[in-house]
């Protein structure tokens, strides 16, 4: 694909161009006229200019101010509660630092609230909607000066993996936000497949090169590139990631919290009726991970007859069995052992019939089958060991659901026990079931 690089919605590239800085704008207030105040400043502005503004002077012509007190602890206090005003969610806490994301879809430190430039007894919010902002001053500059410019608001952020700040593009009007190589050829003639340049984060960063961060210059002129002959372009929003495309949503103490909780409160799904699974079908290792052996129980390392309390193969009832199976020993409701929780799973059982199985955790609507299914028992009347067994059990299905395994948990009454033979003085507490197929991970 022979010709000129495209830049900001289709133009040719140049091949320089200039970053001039816009000085003697001065203090700006609620209410003030940015267009008039920009070309006043600025008398050499001319058509394809791209204007990049900081958001600041944008929010304090908009009136986006909160006024503070000046004493601790009550000025805390207050930026506390603006800060979760301004939060649609919070991404990372870092002692007393904020990663949120703000009811733009922006996400940054502190939702974009600032206290520099600004009067002590203010902070300054972000505009609310920075692309109408963009749009506004590009039609102003148009309509009432005859200028024909793009315009891009900026803000400064950080950014994951990388040390330092940077300005990057909140808002835009008259250049699009991306250039899009997919499906361009390079010079070896490999198809380029995910390239998309942030091309108004790009002149968000070189903007900053000249208009720095205490020397009250906002606004900055970006010329010899080109922008739309018409149109307001897609904004700044087309560079907001969205959830579903998003892999790093959380921090990463917020991303093993929500794990824990998860696996703190793992359910069981309605009954599902899955297909047999012929044993010829089964893998000749069945083992349920690396850190799992089919012969070994996951808690104490020993095969699980030798502890006080385990797992035994067992059969799950067929699904023609109309009502609850038969128990082989049945257990006083009044026995304290027979406390519900399932315990690790040690020795694969291929399932041959079809199996009604009460509980076994799946993705709505696809299919798992169970590959294992083990007794769980602990001595008759010891509660200390039927609660460790539940707790053990509960500790072992968070690890296979981390790993995409699913698992479930059945009562005594919906399972056939016959030929199982429980150790002497065990009292069985019910049977882990081993699927195979996938979940999400945790």
């Amino acid at each position: 694909m022979a010709g000129p690089e495209l830049v900001g919605g289709g133009a040719a590239a140049a091949v320089g161009f200039e970053v001039r800085a816009v000085t003697g704008i001065g203090e700006v207030r609620p209410g003030d006229d940015l267009a008039a105040l920009i070309t006043t400043a600025a008398p050499w502005l001319a058509d394809g200019d791209i204007l990049v503004v900081t958001s600041k002077i944008v929010s304090k012509a908009e009136g986006q101010l909160v006024d503070v007190p000046l004493d601790e602890p009550a000025r805390e206090t207050a930026r506390e509660a603006i800060l979760r005003a301004e939060t649609s969610r919070v991404v990372a806490r870092r002692g007393g630092t904020q990663i949120v994301q703000t009811h733009h879809g922006f996400v940054l430190a502190s939702a974009g609230i600032d206290a520099s430039n600004v009067e002590p007894t203010r902070l300054v919010l972000l505009p609310k909607d920075p692309d109408a902002s963009a749009r506004w001053l590009r039609d102003e500059l148009r309509e009432r000066f005859d200028l024909r410019v793009a315009v891009v608001v900026t803000d400064t952020m950080g950014r994951p993996w990388r040390m330092g700040l940077t300005d990057v593009a909140i808002g835009a009007a008259g250049i699009d936000a991306v250039t899009d190589y997919r499906g361009v050829l390079d010079p070896y003639g490999n198809e380029l497949q995910l390239t998309q340049m942030a091309v108004i984060d790009e002149l968000a960063g070189a903007a900053d090169l000249v208009k720095g961060k205490t020397g009250q210059v906002p606004v900055a002129v970006v010329r010899g590139l080109p922008i739309r002959p018409d149109g307001p372009g897609t904004g700044a929003a087309a560079l907001i990631r969205g959830a579903d495309a998003d892999l790093f949503s959380l921090g990463t103490a917020e991303a093993v919290a929500k794990g824990l909780r998860a696996a703190a409160d793992i359910r069981d799904t309605p009954p599902l009726v899955f297909p047999p699974v012929p044993s010829t079908a089964l893998p000749a290792d069945r083992s349920l991970s690396p850190a799992v052996p089919a012969d070994r129980s996951p808690s104490s390392g020993t095969p699980a007859t030798d502890s006080p309390g385990g797992v035994l193969p067992v059969a799950a009832a067929p699904a023609a069995t109309a009502g609850p199976a038969a128990v082989a020993e049945p257990v006083a409701a009044t026995e304290p052992a027979a406390v519900t929780g399932p315990v690790a799973a040690t020795k694969p059982v291929a399932v041959t019939e079809p199996v009604a199985v009460a509980g076994l955790a799946a993705v709505a609507g696809s299919a798992v089958s169970v590959e294992e299914s083990l007794l769980v028992w602990a001595p008759a009347g010891d509660l200390r060991r039927a609660l460790e067994a539940g707790m053990e059990v509960q500790r072992i299905r968070a690890r296979l659901a981390a790993d995409g395994v699913p698992s479930g948990w059945l009562e005594l009454d919906q399972v056939d026990l016959s030929g199982v033979d429980v150790p002497e003085g065990g009292v069985p507490l019910g049977v882990l079931t081993v699927g195979r197929g996938s979940l999400p991970s945790l």
